[in-house]
């Protein structure tokens, strides 16, 4: 059994090369559910979606999220209409967030309607939320408090963030499924995904951090950080704000303690001492997925 911590699309995007290099029925994702958010009167989980549809190839690969030959009548009516349209819902979209809405107000768990839905849509990993307690990622920034979604979407992570925190999260608990799988797992990786706001809340449920500290040596994880930038959303910016370094070291430096290794990209080579001497040991990979040859170093490098 392989386990990955998975936040959105840099999780999405290592699963689909892991699927590739070892039987997808081994792989349990981990998934965040601290963006999640009710709208309209729908439960929306970004995260659990992104790595559904993009596993199972349904994904716009043009906007980065959502489905592919998504249209938007009920967004542009919404909109035209006076409501609150600034989080854009696709018509395809709307009806896994309907089907979602519908079972949970029947009594199932986000964990249930998750292996539900994909098993509907062809899913041949397990999806796990890595609580099915609420748990919400909230910021104080310079114009205020923010919801992930309003911080994320609405401000376009525009506005300087001065601290983070992660509503219900000492009150939630780990799945059973969730501690099965960090505990039985031959490897933990924590995927390229933004370490404050993707892996973050899920650090901050109690039982994780001790989880992974104890299997710290099992542990990999991958850089988001590549010559000091993101290659996508504001994990750089957000590290500096929030006192860390922007380089893999940055990154090693959040993780201090729970991983074992780190695998940064080749461009960042120089910077392998100072990622050993947080405490982790080192591995040197091509870290940009999309091309064949780097996937499958990449793929080598996670999985030892």
């Amino acid at each position: 059994m392989i386990t990955v911590l998975s936040g959105g699309v840099g999780a999405a995007r290592l699963l689909r090369v892991l699927r590739q290099h070892v039987e997808p029925a081994s792989l349990r994702a981990v998934v965040n559910v601290g963006d999640d958010l009710v709208m309209h009167g729908l439960t929306i989980c970004p995260d659990l979606d992104t790595i559904t549809y993009t596993v199972t190839g349904r994904n716009n690969e043009t906007l980065g999220w959502g489905l592919a030959g998504e249209t938007w009548r009920v967004r542009d009516q919404l909109a035209a209409l006076g409501g609150e349209a600034w989080f854009s819902l696709g018509d395809l979209d709307l009806a896994t967030h309907l089907y979602r809405s519908q079972r949970l107000a029947h009594g199932a768990t986000k964990t249930e309607v998750a292996a539900e839905l994909g098993a509907k849509l062809g899913l041949d990993i397990a999806l796990l939320p890595v609580s099915d307690d609420p748990v919400a990622t909230m910021f104080d920034t310079e114009i205020g408090p923010l919801s992930f979604q309003e911080y994320f979407v609405k401000h376009h992570h525009g506005v300087r963030v001065e601290a983070l925190h992660f509503a219900g999260a000492e009150h939630a608990s780990l799945t059973p499924g969730v501690v099965s799988a960090l505990t039985e797992a031959e490897r933990i990786i924590i995927a390229p995904s933004n370490p404050l706001i993707s892996i973050g809340p899920m650090l901050a449920i109690p039982g994780l951090r001790p989880l992974l500290s104890e299997r710290r040596n099992d542990v990999v994880a991958v850089s988001p950080i590549i010559n000091g930038a993101a290659l996508k959303g504001p994990a750089d910016r957000l590290l500096a704000e929030q006192g860390f370094a922007v380089s893999c070291v940055g990154v090693a430096q959040y993780y201090q303690g729970l991983i074992g290794t780190l695998v940064i990209d080749e461009i960042d080579a120089h910077l392998a001492d100072d990622v050993r001497a947080t405490g982790c040991d080192v591995r040197i990979s091509p870290t940009i997925m999309g091309a064949p040859e780097s996937d499958l170093a990449l793929a080598k490098a996670v999985l030892g």
